[in-house]
C-alpha cells in the first residue's frame, strides 16, 4: 500500500459523519412525478422504481445516473489467522489480488459482463494487523490513515460505488465487530466463511469471545470497535462509505464483511447508511441477521458467499436497469397511449 493520505484523527472522522447531508427531496419528487407518467401501471416495476428514486436522492441530481459504476475491492491480512480460524493460508490474499489484477477472478467476469470499472487496493498485505485476541488490531493513527486512504477510492468520480473485500480470516473479524456492537453470543455471529469445519467454527467462536472480552472496556465507541477488532480493509471500506456520502455517490454493499464495516458508521449515526443499499444477502448465516439489524432489505438473495464485491456488482446490473427504465421509457403523452381513466 502506498498511502499518500495524511492520518486523520478520529475526531475529524466523527465530524465528517456528523456533517452528513440529507437526501435531496426535490430530486425524489421529480423522479416520482415522471414515474407517474410512464407507460405502465403505478408501482408495476416494484423496487426498480424506488431504486431510481434512491439514486436521485443520494446523487442530489435528477435524472438518476448509473453510467459510471466503480467496483472497489480492498484486500487486507489479519493476525487472528494464527488462532486457526481460516480454511486457507494467509498467502491466498495476495494470490487472489494477483488473480484480480490478471483478470481471472469472478469479479473480473462480472465487471466485464456489466461494463463496470474495477479498482483493487492492497493494504499492507505483508504486515497483517495484530491478533485481536491479544492486542488491538491497529493503532488509532493507522486506522484513521487507512480510513482516509479508503476515501480516495472514488477519486475521479462515479455514479455508483460497489464495495468488496478480500482477506483470509476476515469473517472472524466481521463476527468480532458484530459481537462487539450488538452483543449476543459469539456463535450468533460466526459462520463457515470460506469453508471451515466444525472444529474451525468452534475456534472462530472462541477467538471472537476472547477478543471481545479483552477489548470490552473500550467498545462503547464505534471507532474503537473498528480499530481494536477490525482490519485495514474494513477501515478503508468505512472510509469509502464516508467519502461517498460527502461526494453524493450512492453505495452498494456486498456481503458480511463489507456490511460489518458499514455497521461501524451506523453505530455512530443511525442514518449514516441511508445512501447505501445491500446488494445481496450472502450465505454466511450472520449476514441476514446483520442486515436486519441495519434495516437493509437486500436486492438479491442468490446463496453467494464469495466476497470480492461479487454480489454488489451483480446488483449493479439491477441499479443500471432501474435508471435506464426511468430515463428511457416513454410517458403516456409522448407515446400517444391512453392513461387510465380518472
Amino acid at each position: 500500500m502506498t498511502n499518500t493520505a495524511s492520518a486523520m484523527p478520529f475526531d475529524d472522522i466523527r465530524n465528517l459523519v456528523a456533517g452528513f447531508a440529507a437526501a435531496d427531496n426535490e430530486a425524489v419528487a421529480r423522479c416520482r412525478s415522471r414515474d407517474g407518467r410512464l407507460t405502465k401501471p403505478p408501482g408495476a416495476l416494484g423496487r426498480l422504481e424506488t431504486i431510481a428514486e434512491w439514486l436521485s436522492a443520494w446523487q442530489h441530481h435528477y435524472p438518476p445516473r448509473a453510467e459510471r459504476v466503480v467496483v472497489a475491492v480492498f484486500a487486507g491480512n489479519h493476525g487472528v489467522v494464527a488462532q486457526g480460524v481460516a480454511a486457507y493460508p494467509q498467502e491466498v490474499t495476495r494470490q487472489m489480488v494477483a488473480n484480480f489484477q490478471a483478470g481471472g477472478a469472478a469479479i473480473n467476469q462480472i465487471c466485464k459482463t456489466f461494463d463496470l470499472g474495477l479498482k483493487v487496493f492492497e493494504l499492507a498485505l505483508d504486515h497483517p494487523t495484530r491478533d485481536i485476541t491479544v492486542d488491538a488490531a491497529l493503532e488509532e493513527a493507522d486506522c484513521a490513515a487507512t480510513m482516509a486512504y479508503g476515501m480516495e477510492s472514488i477519486a475521479g468520480g462515479c455514479d455508483l460505488l460497489c464495495l468488496g473485500e478480500m482477506g483470509i480470516g476476515n469473517t472472524t473479524i466481521a463476527a468480532a465487530i458484530c459481537h462487539g456492537l450488538f452483543g449476543g453470543s459469539p456463535a450468533d455471529w460466526v459462520g463457515p466463511g470460506t469453508g471451515v469445519d466444525a472444529a474451525g467454527l468452534a475456534r472462530k467462536a472462541d477467538a471472537v469471545r476472547r477478543a471481545v472480552a479483552l477489548h470490552r472496556p473500550h467498545l462503547g465507541d464505534p471507532l474503537e470497535v473498528l480499530r481494536r477488532l477490525g482490519g485495514r480493509e474494513l477501515a478503508a471500506m468505512a472510509g469509502a462509505i464516508i467519502a461517498a456520502r460527502l461526494q453524493n455517490v450512492p453505495v452498494l454493499l456486498d456481503g458480511y464483511v463489507v456490511t460489518a464495516a458499514a455497521a461501524i458508521l451506523h453505530a455512530m449515526r443511525p442514518d449514516a447508511l441511508d445512501h447505501c443499499l445491500a446488494g445481496h444477502c450472502s450465505a454466511e448465516p450472520a449476514h441476514r441477521h446483520l442486515l436486519e439489524r441495519l434495516g437493509k432489505q437486500p436486492l438479491l438473495d442468490l446463496g453467494m458467499r464469495l466476497g470480492e464485491a461479487s454480489g454488489a456488482a451483480v446488483a449493479a446490473g439491477l441499479v443500471r436497469a432501474a435508471a435506464g427504465l426511468h430515463n428511457g421509457m416513454a410517458t403516456f403523452e409522448s407515446a400517444g397511449v391512453s392513461d387510465k381513466e380518472a
